[in-house]
């Protein structure tokens, strides 16, 4: 998972990741990493509209995004 998400980082790609948080919720994240530093890592998150701190350890999966999608308002 680590080296995905390093190609990711060196590649500047917008991931979907899907994460399990320390009290047990799993969601599914639109990033666009930021910085690795040992077993975590930090990120812009699209759902939450900041940068947020994750531990590789609990991501369960993730995925390049292809393309961006917009919104139509």
């Amino acid at each position: 998972m680590k080296a995905q998400l390093l190609k990711a980082l060196q590649r500047h790609q917008l991931l979907d990741m899907v994460y399990i948080a320390h009290d047990g919720n799993i969601s599914k994240r639109r990033i666009r990493l930021l910085k690795m530093s040992g077993e975590s890592f930090q990120a812009y998150c699209f759902l939450r509209h900041g940068k947020r701190s994750f531990k590789v350890d609990n991501v369960l999966s993730v995925m390049p995004v292809a393309e961006r999608s917009r919104l139509v308002i």
